[in-house]
């Protein structure tokens, strides 16, 4: 019962992301207004890729310059990159990197198939290491679909079971998982 609920949580969130979705939509947008008739699109109609990135727009935001060494959604800035302390990327700008990082990823996980997207989410948010390590991924090397609650788990920060984390834990596994 309570992974129903948890799912119709992720749902819900699911469907303020596609206001998100809707915002970022400006040559669809534009002919809507033309036409005074505007139509909701549901994130689940979208590709797995777009699905995910919009996800992660949505739990990392715009990250400031006081965000340093992050920049953009999320990105950590590496010894070599082009990017300076103090410096905000554009919406654009970080729309590109989040997408090449993102892609990055994906092709790291190419192997897992529909999962690929799934586990390349998990990986922006905590790193390819704590991936290749987890029990997510054992699972699903050995054919076991039922990952809810190995992937929930990794929803802490500083030892403690964090509330924004879970719940993008849920939104991934609703819009990204495919059993």
């Amino acid at each position: 019962m309570r992974k129903i609920l948890y799912i119709v949580i992720a749902m819900m969130s699911l469907l303020t992301s596609s206001q998100v979705f809707a915002a970022t939509q400006s040559c669809a947008t534009a002919q809507q207004t033309q036409s005074n008739k505007k139509t909701k699109r549901s994130i689940m109609e979208l590709p797995l890729f777009e699905r995910a990135i919009l996800i992660i727009k949505k739990f990392e935001t715009l990250h400031k310059p006081k965000h340093w060494p992050y920049v953009g959604y999320g990105h950590q800035v590496q010894p070599g990159e082009p990017y300076r302390r103090g410096v905000q990327l554009t919406e654009a700008q970080a729309d590109a990197l989040l997408r090449k990082d993102y892609a990055k990823f994906c092709s790291l996980y190419e192997k897992y198939g529909k999962d690929k997207y799934l586990l390349a989410a998990l990986a922006y948010n905590c790193g390819p290491g704590v991936v290749n390590k987890s029990s997510v991924l054992r699972l699903l090397k050995s054919g076991n679909r039922n990952i809810f609650k190995a992937y929930t788990s990794h929803c802490h920060y500083k030892g403690k079971r964090h509330k924004g984390l879970l719940e993008r834990r849920y939104t991934e596994l609703a819009a990204l998982f495919i059993p």
